[in-house]
């Protein structure tokens, strides 16, 4: 394995021999680094005026040697040493300042973001020897805020600062702070964070979904940050001192992830990674998760890989710590655990035969309507925010038995059924998949054979679940997704769903306002009025040309 990073270009054979040298010290567990050991990195980096890092582990052993500039050194990937969670990387960092000064503010940004056991700086004297010692820790606790607690300057000579011992505490008060609940087992435990331009209440909102997206998803959300920024940072979304609570936040919370309400980049996503050493996903890809988790039939496994996979192609940058999520999905139910140096042109020959399927179900789709309009029956779809109560509405009105659940995306394959008017009118019902704010794109083009199953119906159901606060909000998200599939000239029906969990006041306000018609979609009788209209409208001679919104 390689063990010695940063450029050796300009530095002798023998100066490199005297650096692979150093993996052969041990340094005592009580130690933070021996004399010796110092004493030869100062001089090393006094000969080559460049600083020079060691990584070492709880053994004493040194597991990385960083030859860096005159000014830092660049830490490696330590993916290797993946911290656990509410637990220490493993690692402290002892590296030479060339100048007379104590940690950087850079060396105290890599202490909290990589979660090291310790960082320290050598500072070195005019004839090459190590002066004075510089460390600092991470402090758990503190009543003043402060992430991190820097020791008195150490001589050589009192470098016994029982260093072991210091970590395990360290590491004893971070578990002291572990939430109340007991994750359970394979679980992942989130932080959620929104960092937003937008009114406080909209982002709260956002967040609150976000956190209905996770528990969703089988994530326990261990807490939620919101930041609010006139404007995004380009490169981490949000500053770095925010980067640096958000780090601590997770020591403490346990958390293995953080899911952040804004989609990321590919050059965010690998700057953030950079400097955190914990796992890292956005909206787009917990959706793309849920979806994957969900996805029953050949077809919808088909959307969703493809969805994945054009998701993950940008994302395929040098390697990084994000890539692991990316390619293997929350709990692995992405297209497959694959290496971090994947072949670019195998996803994209993967996507074209991917779309190939994709195009034969469209074709299949077309057969299927062609053979329902040779029959003459009329289609009726029902559409609406995920958890409106879609599924519920196609069992009550058919007598099936469609999964129907409590929770986000609980249908992804859509169904059809039957259903017989009281005139002796009959018609096909369908069920589709559920619409969400910033539905992402890859999705919305990957499922565009099930969306377009939508432009052959002739009266589309709008489900509205009216005890949800935010149902104004999922109202316009919907009907913004049909103005994009060109699906307003289709009769639509809003529902007002969940009526029985309204009262009467604000449900007859909503009535008026929206002009809906109120069901309650596990109650068949409610359901007459709804029934009624849908029977007016298929009986209307020149149904989905004539008629707007009812």
């Amino acid at each position: 394995m390689k063990r010695l990073f940063g450029s050796t270009s300009g530095l002798k054979a023998n100066q490199i021999h005297r650096l692979e040298n150093l993996y052969r010290r041990r340094i005592p567990t009580e130690f933070l680094i021996t004399f010796e050991l110092a004493r030869e990195i100062s001089r090393l980096s006094h000969e080559i005026r460049r600083q020079i890092g060691v990584l070492i582990d709880r053994m004493g052993r040194i597991a990385f040697i960083i030859v860096g500039n005159h000014h830092r050194i660049v830490i490696p990937d330590m993916s290797d040493y993946r911290a656990a969670p509410g637990r220490l990387k493993g690692l402290r960092c002892i590296h030479t300042h060339l100048k007379n000064e104590s940690l950087t503010k850079e060396d105290l940004t890599d202490l909290v973001l990589l979660r090291l056991d310790i960082m320290a700086a050598i500072t070195i004297t005019k004839k090459g020897l190590p002066y004075q010692v510089h460390a600092s820790h991470i402090l758990p606790k503190s009543l003043t805020g402060e992430l991190y607690q820097t020791l008195p300057p150490l001589s050589p000579n009192q470098l016994d600062i029982g260093c072991l011992e210091l970590i395990q505490a360290l590491e004893n008060e971070l578990a002291s702070e572990k939430p109340l609940y007991k994750t359970a087992s394979k679980k992942e435990s989130a932080i959620l964070i929104s960092v937003a331009t937008t009114p406080r209440r909209m982002a709260l909102n956002s967040l609150e979904e976000l956190k209905v997206l996770a528990l969703s998803s089988g994530i326990n959300v261990a807490g939620t940050v919101l930041q609010q920024r006139k404007r995004i940072d380009s490169r981490l979304l949000m500053g770095m001192g925010k980067l640096q609570d958000l780090a601590i936040l997770t020591l403490k919370k346990g958390a293995t992830l953080i899911i952040f309400d804004q989609e990321l980049n590919p050059s965010q996503i690998r700057s953030i990674t950079d400097r955190m050493d914990i796992k890292i996903i956005d909206r787009t890809q917990l959706i793309l998760d849920i979806f994957a988790q969900r996805a029953q039939t050949r077809e919808g496994k088909l959307q969703v890989e493809l969805a994945q996979l054009k998701y993950l192609l940008p994302r395929l940058i040098t390697k990084n710590t994000a890539m692991s999520r990316l390619t293997g999905g929350i709990g692995g139910r992405g297209p497959g655990e694959t290496k971090l140096e994947i072949n670019r042109r195998r996803v994209r020959d993967r996507i074209a035969r991917l779309e190939k399927d994709v195009c034969l179900v469209k074709k299949q789709r077309k057969q299927q309507k062609a053979r329902r309009q040779k029959k003459g029956l009329p289609v009726i779809s029902i559409i609406g925010y995920t958890n409106a109560g879609k599924s519920t509405l196609l069992n009550t009105l058919t007598k099936s038995n469609v999964r129907a659940e409590d929770r986000v995306f609980a249908t992804l394959d859509p169904s059809s059924r039957r259903l017989k008017f009281p005139r002796d009118i009959e018609v096909i019902i369908t069920d589709t998949v559920g619409f969400i704010k910033d539905l992402p794109k890859e999705l919305m083009v990957a499922f565009r054979a099930t969306f377009e199953e939508l432009e052959s119906a002739d009266i589309l159901l709008h489900i509205i679940d009216v005890s949800n606060p935010r149902f104004k909000e999922q109202i316009r998200s919907v009907e913004k997704i049909l103005d994009s599939l060109n699906l307003n000239n289709i009769p639509l029906i809003r529902v007002l769903n969940k009526q029985d969990l309204v009262d009467k006041e604000t449900i007859n306000r909503q009535i008026s306002s929206l002009k809906g018609i109120p069901v309650s979609a596990n109650d068949v009788s409610t359901l007459i009025p709804l029934i009624e209209k849908m029977e007016a409208l298929v009986c209307q001679h020149e149904i989905g040309h004539s008629f707007g919104k009812y």
